[in-house]
């Protein structure tokens, strides 16, 4: 029974540590906060601001509360061993471990969270990927890395709005914009911006041959309002056509598409998904938002020219990670270091461990 007391005492411990790397009293005076700017009666005149700031309170009351579960569990489990100390029930000593490994699993998790601290962390993201270096093989390889983020994204409940699909000539896809809705989505999303190489045998070629491909995936946090950043109507350029792929009956039949391109840094979005231009042109801006305020905080001439699109080289050299399926079996992550040969696990959407990986690796 000391042993397992020593565990729990353990688990106190780190308890506390955890409460405060993650601020918890501040985020219960934010709740407090936002709880009192919902009980005005125009709150809910704004539909879209209401929906944000509601579900950060959610957010941060469903951490807290989290805490405070955890918290009675290990005072709880802490006076049954107290008091079982000269116990040699076995059965109870059994009882005893198999909550404290449950409190472990759920240790595990928060102490997870603590990694995603970022100022932008909390955030919904932009992702997008592009096809690079590898003709067909690419576009598919493209293709493949979407399905694997919408499985990732479907195992964190994330909710999913595709904003801009451009399919292939003979397969795959070309590109690919996905709005991904969630509580820190960024957080998490954001380990897989770079280049993506594929090492695999082409099911494009007719001699069975091994081929490289890569893809561009691109990672930003939403900004749902950007205060200092003014955009004037003379530094853009705004162009209309008509959609591709998505939308149903209308597509094709309306200039309901829409490109906005920032003149004095270069950087363009366009947007598709909806049959509004209006509604397209509302998502557009807020993108590029996105996108500048991110690139008035970025620094390094290399990475603005990420942000700008002219970085768009997925070839050799530039891979943040490797996916093998031929000769071998492998992912690895050449930030990191971590790999692994469960290829088939990470093709699923299983990206947890490269997660936890590249945001200890960024600390």
């Amino acid at each position: 029974m000391q042993e397992m007391l020593d565990r729990i005492k353990e688990l106190e411990n780190k308890l506390q540590e955890i409460e405060g790397l993650l601020n918890i009293s501040q985020k219960k005076q934010k709740i407090l906060e936002l709880e009192d700017k919902m009980q005005d009666k125009e709150f809910w005149n704004d539909q879209d601001n209401a929906k944000v700031v509601s579900q950060e309170a959610a957010d941060l009351k469903e951490e807290v509360d989290e805490l405070g579960d955890l918290n009675k569990e290990v005072i709880e489990l802490l006076d049954i061993t107290n008091q079982s100390i000269e116990s040699d029930d076995e059965s109870l000593k059994k009882d005893i471990d198999i909550k404290l490994g449950k409190l472990n699993q759920r240790f595990e998790k928060l102490e997870f969270k603590t990694l995603l601290s970022g100022q932008y962390d909390r955030n919904s993201a932009i992702l997008a990927i592009h096809a690079g270096t590898g003709g067909t093989d690419a576009q598919d390889w493209t293709e493949m890395l979407e399905r694997m983020y919408l499985r990732f994204c479907e195992n964190k409940k994330f909710k999913v709005n595709i904003l801009d699909r451009q399919t292939g000539n003979e397969a795959g896809i070309k590109s690919v914009i996905f709005e991904i809705q969630g509580s820190h989505a960024y957080g998490y999303l954001k380990s897989e911006a770079g280049v993506h190489r594929l090492v695999r045998i082409s099911p494009f070629d007719a001699e069975k041959m091994r081929h490289t491909s890569f893809a561009l995936a691109e990672v930003l946090p939403i900004l749902e309002e950007v205060e200092d950043l003014e955009l004037k109507e003379e530094d853009l350029d705004i162009d209309t056509f008509k959609s591709s792929g998505h939308g149903g009956q209308s597509v094709n039949t309306t200039d309901s598409a829409v490109r906005i391109r920032h003149k004095p840094t270069g950087i363009s979005v366009s947007c598709q998904n909806e049959r509004s231009q209006l509604r397209n042109k509302e998502t557009a801006f807020k993108i590029l938002k996105s996108r500048l305020k991110q690139y008035q905080e970025t620094e390094q001439e290399e990475e603005r020219k990420k942000l700008r699109g002219e970085f768009s080289e997925a070839v050799w050299g530039n891979q943040a990670r490797s996916y093998v399926l031929h000769p071998y079996k492998l992912v690895k992550d050449h930030r990191t270091e971590y790999e692994t040969q469960d290829v088939e696990d990470i093709l699923d959407g299983k990206l947890d461990k490269f997660v936890e990986a590249y945001l200890k690796h960024i600390l």
